[in-house]
């Protein structure tokens, strides 16, 4: 058995002075940390609650981090697209101011050659980053958006630009001249013109006739290829009228319409009634043929152009011509191998916008991808393209009215058709999804500022209360180890020390 004397410090005493410093350094590590306990675990009831809000809060921040980067991505897509329709306005105005028509050597006007450093802005635009990240790629954010002008307009090496696309499709709309049509020679009272090729893309294609002729049976379009066949059983009247209906390669019309005349030779528009059908006929086949003829040196070439920039620009992959272009019945796709694809990031079936998504909220996702061939910039980019890269001869007669009519034709396509996507449409989406942002981001604000609160209410610590808890530790710890310290100085001696008589 062990004795206990006066002067022993007890596993008491021991384990108090080390109870107190214990929570002497738990308590100043709430202090200097501000939490109640660095575990879960510390926190006892309230642990399973704390998890709760601390997971929710991090999900918070990864949203309130995603719309500032969407937000950031927004901010410089409205930039360009902002910049896109400045230019697509002044390539349309430089158009309808009208300077005059002077060919450098090149073949170009001042309007066009200014046109060609147009595109060259909107390809860099089209080309523009945020990061590694291309804005008009779609999904494919890594890769550039569109080829370099250059390339658009002159080709890569083996691969066919645009200006070898075009040339070849002008050809083969235009055939031996006469844009596709075959106008034999009158057989007896009879003219008839037909298409070249049943099904061919290329060149004029009949669309109907409408007779005012005397005594003629007029037929068609019928057959394969399709013809119109004119039976002159008596000759004509003076003034009386036949037209001719005509579809071009870009979709629009052109009426041929030829007057009966007595004059001999006739104006412009008219054929000679002869002395008999036969030669009324041969008059007739005639004035058709250069009818024909000049409508494929005038309105025909632009149709062609415009024909080659939408098989260039919104075809994918691009269409060319297939084979020798004058004698061509077809086009076929052209490939990485032999043709430039001008758009050269993702196309796939997913509309453009959903290519880029971001949670912004607990249950909000914007969606802000785009892609340089949306309808809109494609417009764009094609007629800009179409403008730089078309030439005249100052030696063709017909120069002056095919560049006009070319240029108009261009300034309308830019001041945008009903029913089509604009650059505009497409800033209106990416306002949507700022807005969407925004109030997101609003949200997320007050949802952090409520879990924070009440996290910190379960987490943290009152300050004051914690420094009050450890003064009063303090003086007890302070007292305490005074009292050890004198219990350890005194022995049994000491206690029964005798007293001096």
């Amino acid at each position: 058995m062990s004795i206990t004397g006066p002067g022993s410090i007890t596993a008491a005493n021991v384990q108090a002075v080390t109870a107190m410093n214990k929570q002497l350094d738990q308590l100043s590590q709430e202090l200097a940390s501000g939490q109640a306990s660095q575990t879960y675990s510390g926190l006892g009831s309230q642990a399973g609650l704390a998890l709760s809000l601390s997971t929710q809060l991090a999900a918070i921040n990864g949203y309130s981090t995603n719309a500032t980067t969407v937000g950031t991505t927004l901010t410089l897509a409205q930039s360009v697209l902002t910049q896109l329709g400045s230019t697509q306005s002044a390539v349309e105005q430089s158009i309808t101011q009208g300077a005059a028509f002077n060919l450098d050597n090149n073949g170009q006007t001042t309007t066009q050659e200014a046109a060609a450093a147009d595109l060259d802005q909107i390809v860099a635009l089209l080309n523009t980053q945020v990061g590694n990240t291309y804005l008009f790629s779609g999904s494919a954010v890594t890769q550039p958006s569109v080829a370099t002008t250059d390339q658009i307009l002159n080709g890569n090496g083996a691969q066919a630009g645009f200006k070898q696309v075009l040339a070849e499709r002008q050809a083969a709309d235009l055939g031996s001249g006469l844009g596709r049509l075959v106008i034999p020679a009158a057989v007896g009272s009879t003219v008839s013109i037909s298409e070249d090729v049943a099904g061919s893309p290329f060149g004029f294609k009949l669309a109907g006739v409408n007779s005012s002729l005397t005594g003629a049976t007029v037929t068609g379009p019928t057959g394969s290829p399709p013809a119109i066949s004119v039976n002159l059983a008596s000759n004509p009247n003076d003034g009386d009228t036949i037209k001719f209906a005509l579809t071009l390669p870009d979709g629009s019309s052109q009426t041929i319409a030829l007057q009966a005349t007595t004059s001999s030779p006739p104006g412009a528009g008219q054929f000679t009634i002869g002395s008999t059908t036969a030669a009324t006929a041969t008059n007739l086949q005639a004035a058709l043929t250069t009818a024909v003829g000049n409508l494929a040196q005038t309105a025909l070439p632009t149709a062609s152009a415009i024909a080659a920039a939408n098989d260039f620009f919104n075809s994918n992959p691009p269409l060319r011509v297939n084979g020798t272009p004058a004698t061509a019945t077809s086009l076929v796709a052209g490939t990485n191998a032999n043709t430039v694809f001008w758009y050269t990031g993702e196309s796939g079936s997913t509309p453009a916008r959903q290519t880029a998504t971001a949670q912004v909220g607990p249950s909000v996702t914007v969606a802000y991808g785009m892609r340089a061939n949306e309808q809109a910039i494609t417009t764009l980019v094609s007629n800009v393209a179409l403008l730089a890269a078309s030439t005249y001869s100052a030696s063709d007669p017909n120069a002056q009215t095919n560049y006009q009519a070319l240029a108009y034709t261009v300034a309308a396509n830019l001041g945008g058709q009903g029913g089509t996507q604009s650059i505009d449409d497409i800033e209106a989406d990416l306002a949507n999804a700022q807005t969407t942002i925004k109030n997101a981001t609003d949200l997320n604000t007050q949802t952090q500022t409520t879990l924070t609160d009440m996290l910190q209410s379960i987490e943290g610590i009152n300050q004051s209360q914690i420094g009050e808890q450890i003064l009063t530790l303090q003086n007890s710890l302070s007292a305490s180890l005074s009292v050890t310290a004198r219990l350890a100085q005194i022995s049994l001696v000491n206690y029964l020390a005798p007293v001096s008589g």
